[in-house]
């Protein structure tokens, strides 16, 4: 260990125990040998564990395919969990790491998971993040990288990030909330992580490693989750590296030796390197021994686009015409499911102009699914219940523009600008129909790829499907399909609701959507039930309204449909009068050059003539 060592000699050991999820105790390095074996040993008259030195290393190897990872088989011990001076202690067994990691399904949620926490670090001047391919330089295998220039970790909150159920995101628009993700995504994608972070704090820079290794733990055939981490000082003006000054330096070499030993850098100089390009405060995460497929090949597919990381073989099906399948496959709504790059584009619903995602060297360019849209209808709903509003969304409606020529349909919901859920009806009937909307009075699972499956979600997903049928039954004629004839307008919804009274209108309302429209980031174009122009129609609920009266009610939209017009002809005569003038002002523009030029060569020929 020492032989790749740089720097001062003496380092020491951070305020707290390199591990989280027992007592924390000032301890030898003799006190400290027995790790994992679970030997008890005496310190201050009590009776713990000791936590970071390995036992004898198995040699059954770990499965390389993430399903396979978490059998019972594994070489894990099972010791009972002993009461210590009187008191009872959770223990946290490592194969929790594992079954806590199936809650992803999907690779890309559990990457998402991570750039969620860089985009919480906006608020404390994060402006990119970067995803990339990287390579182990112990065995030249490939590793994930997601680094970010963020604030960063001090110790504390480092430990926080590798224990479980932490979280300081106090922010009512923080992604993150639960404490859990980093170790769930992390855990999804390889056996092993490791954390480099740079912090400025009060008493100035820290930088902290820390590693969580399911190889470690395994191989060596912990009983507990044992997190070794170590702590720098860091001089921003000098660049330079020195020690902690709080603890005995055989802490800091115990958790040092491990990290040297089970992460992919064996000298400390190699370690300390991967610092040089944070910057003065970041946070980088490099995830190793990425996990195979059981056919034996990588789940993250860093080969076949140099500019994107894939999901090898999981192109979606597409049922489609013949005709149609080009179209239908190229089409966003499938590559996402395979391509990073095209997921990342529609992953948030709006990011600041100052910070960006860069995907293998290249940012990635944020897509509105909105834009994707024609004929376009914006939806104010607000579910009631016993006369109280809970909650409220407005959603954006509209065919496809390659409608009818694909077969797709369903809402992209969003929660606190993240991407949920893209829910699919799957129903001929209503094929090209989308929707978009942000939903933060409901909660998302965990896994942040659907929601928690509450009274208020399953009202919003009737709603969702009453929406799609209404929009596809009075405008399916735009995109050249029959109508359907008035009399069947009236056929009942699933909740016994008719189609037509679903869709009346509510104009005094129009101020106030058209402000909920804006922050949708809407257009101005509208239609009405027929499919002819209209400006500012908004579909209004009235099923959890009660509104005014329906007749008095279109009398009055029909007024300010008329005035909206008279604005709109208005609007469009100043455009015109606008356009003449800018063709007036070039012409005169080109005039004054001409006579300009006319001038100077008349001016040039005049001193001619009066030289000779």
């Amino acid at each position: 260990m020492d032989q790749g060592r740089n720097l001062d000699s003496q380092f020491h050991s951070p305020p707290h125990l390199q591990g989280k999820v027992y007592p924390e105790d000032k301890r030898t390095a003799d006190e400290l040998s027995a790790v994992c074996r679970g030997t008890k040993v005496s310190v201050q008259g009590r009776d713990v564990i000791g936590l970071l030195s390995p036992s004898k290393i198995s040699a059954v190897p770990l499965p390389r395919q993430f399903w396979k990872a978490g059998s019972c088989d594994s070489g894990f011990r099972v010791d009972k969990v002993s009461v210590q001076d009187g008191e009872n202690y959770a223990h946290v067994h490592p194969m929790f790491l594992h079954s806590n990691a199936t809650s992803h399904k999907w690779v890309f949620g559990a990457i998402a998971e991570l750039l969620d926490n860089a985009i919480d670090e906006i608020q404390n001047g994060a402006t990119l993040v970067l995803v990339d391919r990287t390579v182990s330089p112990r065995d030249g295998s490939p590793a994930l990288l997601i680094q970010d220039d963020g604030g960063g970790m001090g110790p504390e909150a480092l430990r926080h990030c590798m224990s479980f159920g932490f979280s300081d995101k106090r922010s009512k628009a923080a992604i993150g909330q639960y404490g859990n993700g980093f170790k769930t995504s992390t855990m999804r994608l390889g056996a092993d992580v490791v954390v480099f972070s740079r912090h400025k704090g009060d008493r100035g820079h820290s930088q902290s490693i820390g590693l969580l290794s399911y190889t470690f733990l395994t191989r060596t055939g912990c009983n507990r989750i044992v997190v070794p981490m170590v702590d720098y000082e860091f001089d921003e003006i000098t660049r330079t590296v020195g020690s902690t000054h709080l603890y005995n330096s055989d802490y800091f070499d115990s958790n040092l030796s491990l990290i040297l030993k089970w992460s992919p850098y064996s000298t400390e100089a190699d370690l300390l390197k991967q610092f040089d390009d944070i910057g003065s405060h970041g946070t980088k995460v490099i995830i190793f021994n990425l996990w195979l497929t059981d056919g034996q090949i990588p789940e993250l597919d860093f080969d076949s686009d140099p500019t994107d990381i894939c999901i090898g073989g999981d192109m979606k099906k597409v049922t489609s015409k013949p005709q149609w399948k080009p179209l239908n496959e190229r089409h966003i709504a499938n590559r996402l499911h395979y391509s990073l790059r095209v997921y990342l584009s529609i992953l948030y619903l709006r990011l600041p102009d100052s910070f960006m995602i860069i995907l293998r060297g290249q940012a990635v360019e944020r897509h509105n699914i909105a834009d994707d849209l024609k004929h376009i209808e914006y939806i104010l709903y607000r579910p009631q219940s016993g006369g109280t509003v809970e909650g409220e969304v407005v959603t954006t409606i509209g065919f496809l523009k390659e409608a009818p020529n694909v077969s797709i349909d369903g809402f992209n919901i969003y929660h606190k600008n993240r991407l949920i859920l893209v829910s699919s009806r799957g129903n001929g009937r209503g094929l090209g129909v989308v929707g978009v909307l942000e939903t933060n009075f409901i909660e998302p699972t965990h896994n942040k790829q659907d929601f928690e499956r509450t009274s208020l979600f399953q009202k919003l997903e009737v709603r969702l499907k009453e929406m799609a049928k209404e929009y596809w039954y009075y405008h399916c004629g735009l995109i050249g399909y029959q109508v359907r004839p008035k009399h069947l307008m009236s056929e009942p919804l699933g909740n016994g609701h008719n189609l037509g009274s679903n869709l009346k209108r509510k104009a005094a309302d129009l101020l106030e959507i058209r402000r909920e429209r804006q922050l949708a980031g809407a257009g101005d174009t509208f239609l009405d039930e027929l499919g002819n122009p209209e400006i500012g129609a908004v579909y209004i609920d009235q099923n959890q309204w009660g509104g005014p009266d329906a007749e008095s009610m279109i009398e009055e939209h029909r007024k300010l449909r008329t005035k909206c017009v008279e604005v709109e002809k208005s609007e469009q005569e100043l455009r015109d009068k606008l356009a003449k003038l800018g063709i007036e002002l070039e012409n005169t523009q080109k005039e004054y050059a001409q006579l300009l030029a006319k001038s100077r060569f008349l001016e040039r020929s005049s001193k001619r003539g009066c030289k000779y």
